[in-house]
C-alpha cells in the first residue's frame, strides 16, 4: 500500500504562515497528481489545491488562491503546501492525497494521509 504522511501543522495567529509537508512511501508515484484537502469541524471535506506529477502545474480553490502555494520534490516524493496570510476560517485538518489524474474531486483520490491539524487564531 501507499502511505502518505502529513506534517507541519500547528497553531498560528491570523496573518501568519505555515508550510505543510506530505511524504509518500511504499511505491513510486509516477504521473500521480497530489492534492490537498481540508476539513473543518462540522463541515464537509473541501478541496484546497492539486499539483500534477506530469506537468508540474498547480491549481487551487478560489478560497485559497493567492495565499496558498503547492510545490513538489519528486526525488523525495514530497509535496508541500505553503500557506500564507492565514485566516481563522482556514482552521481545519489538512490532508494530502494522491490521484491518477488532476482533480478537485475527493472521490478521485485513491490514497490519503492521516491529516495534520492547522489552527488559526483570530
Amino acid at each position: 500500500q501507499v502511505q502518505l504522511v502529513e506534517s507541519g501543522g500547528g497553531l498560528v495567529q491570523a496573518g501568519g504562515s505555515l508550510r505543510l509537508s506530505c511524504a509518500a512511501s511504499g511505491r513510486t508515484f509516477s504521473n500521480y497528481a497530489m492534492g490537498w484537502f481540508r476539513q473543518a469541524p462540522g463541515k464537509e471535506r473541501e478541496f484546497v489545491g492539486t499539483i500534477t506529477w506530469s506537468g508540474g502545474s498547480a491549481y487551487y480553490a478560489d478560497s485559497v488562491k493567492g495565499r496558498f502555494t503547492i510545490s513538489r520534490d519528486n526525488a523525495k516524493n514530497m509535496v508541500y503546501l505553503q500557506m500564507n496570510s492565514l485566516k481563522p476560517e482556514d482552521t481545519a485538518v489538512y490532508y494530502c492525497a494522491a490521484a491518477q489524474a488532476d482533480s478537485n474531486n475527493d472521490a478521485d483520490y485513491r490514497y490519503w494521509g492521516q491529516g495534520t491539524q492547522v489552527t488559526v487564531s483570530a
